[in-house]
């Protein structure tokens, strides 16, 4: 009875398949189980597949895996697009009544559970509810105790009557209740539930949290695949705590929205994707030169122009990196699973206004829509600390004017870092022009004041890289041979490929760096490593060439791109032939 059990429903985009899915993975983490999600979806409304997968265990998972135990497929496609992740003793749950199931044959080994989930929901209230009855069937089929799907369901669908959240409770009874009846298989699987409390979470919505918790008071944004979330997660919530979320036209009034918020004194914060930062690339150059803090958020997909727009990929890295004309000093932090993003935008803002720089904080699309299990623990508000930066009020002022007692918004300090002045701060009155300008924020060609406003601008990154913790995260063991390198989501497949990689027996150091400007030194693992190999999400190797520009050695690389995060397995085996290609050719 396999502890570990990965579930998936499948159909056509508009049959309500994200929806179903997650009320199942609230079920699973209500009942004190971990949940890690996937999804795989078309970029529109109506039409093209589209699934939903939930991986599932007493012990925390950290990525998908090759292998599917239950099936619910609405289409005849669903099973054809997951054959490969089948295997003997996986349940298919289908309706006959609806699929004809003509071109497809369930292979000998698994079992095909014919369900007539619309008839039975029609029998419930309403036929959609279709996708409810199926996980009433999965609850039998997995011994699921069903008042935790109850449970979810109330969370739901309350808000939409009594009526609606009995009806549900029913549709999933009577799925329940039909495979009792009219199947006799004894079914390898029992999903075991604990007291264990967790909190169900994405990448999204953490970034969101995060940015409540940092004090932000101001977003604006303009909706864009997969970075809505963000939009979605903080509208209704941040205006609890004073702040404001306001839909823009479009990218460019995005930006400049929250350039205008961000000088006004309010933490402030935008979202978007690759085709928006293309967009919002030229005020990203007004935002450093004028030296505000701004927090911008590139949740990636796959590119380039419209792409894959539901598709994983690190494509953005650098565009991130070196993006803009002139040379713009940046900050660029990529949070490495859905906890750190969280704790990532919390730093952003940190360094943001610490600083007077503009922070990339970049995610993909992997970590956007994952949906994971947390403990509350991990979210401890009592932990978050905000550091505002060098921010003057009226008994400083002084000591920050000229002789004729002007304000010096860009005086150029030692560590770069100038004095702020919120609006409305005594003799702290100043502008700031996108020209280049002198200490009081005026516009100016004088050669010197032009060399000595860049040289305060960049060092300001040489004060952070001095002040700051910039170290990655590392696992696996110190002293092995093989060092892995990997940035963003590929985090949490490669935790569990160590596990793999372990019993076969090949000792592997992981890194995971989050940190993608300043980037930590990483040379002397490099050195001690016999084999160096980067794993990334794009075609290029964008992150194995900055790591082979720092050191100056040459990296191995484990590239995907078809659209399709990295799964633990598939790392594993690509890791072994990497490191012993001829061993793995002979076998």
């Amino acid at each position: 009875m396999p502890d570990d059990l990965n579930w998936a429903i499948g159909g056509e985009a508009g049959d309500g398949i994200d929806s179903t899915g997650k009320i199942f993975a609230q079920a699973l983490s209500r009942a004190g189980r971990h949940v890690f999600t996937s999804k795989d979806f078309a970029s529109r409304i109506r039409g093209g597949y589209t699934a939903y997968k939930v991986r599932t265990s007493v012990d925390r998972v950290e990525s998908v895996v090759d292998r599917l135990d239950i099936l619910i497929a609405l289409t005849e496609r669903t099973i054809d697009e997951n054959m490969d992740e089948l295997h003997e003793g996986s349940v298919i749950i289908y309706d006959g009544e609806r699929t004809s199931m003509q071109d497809v044959e369930i292979p000998d080994g698994m079992i095909g559970l014919d369900v007539p989930l619309k008839s039975l929901a029609e029998e419930a209230g309403g036929g959609i509810m279709r996708n409810i009855v199926a996980l009433g069937a999965a609850c039998e089929v997995t011994n699921f105790p069903i008042e935790n799907l109850d449970a979810s369901l109330e969370k739901r669908f309350s808000d939409k009557g009594t009526a609606i959240v009995e009806n549900n409770k029913e549709s999933a009874r009577l799925g329940q209740e039909y495979v009792q009846e009219n199947f006799d298989h004894d079914f390898e699987y029992d999903l075991e539930t604990t007291d264990n409390d967790y909190v169900l979470l994405n990448g999204d919505e953490a970034i969101g949290m995060g940015a409540i918790a940092a004090g932000c008071k101001f977003y604006s944004g303009y909706p864009i695949t997969p970075a809505t979330d963000v939009m979605e997660y903080l509208t209704g919530r941040i205006d609890q705590f004073g702040g404001k979320v306001v839909q823009a036209e479009d990218e460019l009034s995005a930006i400049n929205m929250a350039l205008g918020a961000a000088r006004a004194g309010a933490r402030a914060m935008t979202a978007t994707s690759g085709p928006g930062i293309d967009l919002m690339t030229e005020t990203f150059g007004l935002v450093a030169t004028s030296e505000t803090p701004l927090v911008i958020c590139d949740v990636m997909r796959s590119g380039p122009s419209t792409g894959m727009p539901t598709k994983q990929e690190q494509g953005d890295l650098n565009m991130l990196l070196y993006g803009g004309h002139g040379e713009i000093p940046r900050f660029v932090v990529g949070p490495t699973n859905v906890s750190e993003c969280f704790w990532k935008t919390v730093e952003a803002f940190n360094l943001a206004e610490k600083y007077q720089t503009p922070v990339f904080l970049v995610a993909d699309l992997s970590l956007a829509v994952t949906e994971q299990t947390f403990s509350p623990e991990t979210f401890d508000m009592d932990e978050v600390e905000i550091d505002r930066g060098k921010v003057v009020d009226e008994s400083e002022i002084e000591s920050w004017q000229d002789e004729q007692g002007r304000f010096q918004p860009h005086f150029p300090t030692a560590d770069g870092i100038s004095p702020r002045t919120f609006p409305g701060t005594e003799d702290g009155a100043h502008m700031t022009t996108g020209l280049e300008h002198d200490s009081l924020g005026r516009r100016t060609e004088d050669t010197d004041v032009r060399i000595e406003q860049v040289d305060k601008r960049e060092r300001k990154v040489q004060t952070a890289r001095e002040e700051e913790d910039w170290e990655p995260r590392e696992f696996g063991d110190p002293d092995a041979d093989t060092l892995v390198l990997s940035w963003g989501s590929n985090e949490g497949p490669m935790r569990e490929a160590l596990e793999f990689l372990e019993e076969d027996g090949l000792d592997v150091r992981f890194i995971s760096v989050p940190y993608l400007f300043p980037r930590p030194d990483l040379s002397e693992p490099i050195e001690n490593a016999e084999t160096t190999i980067v794993v990334e999400c794009n075609a290029t190797g964008q992150f194995a060439d900055i790591i082979e520009h720092d050191v100056l050695e040459r990296v191995e690389r484990i590239n995907k791109y078809n659209g399709v995060r990295f799964k633990a397995d598939e790392l594993a085996e690509e890791i072994k032939a990497t490191v012993s290609p001829q061993a793995e050719v002979e076998q």
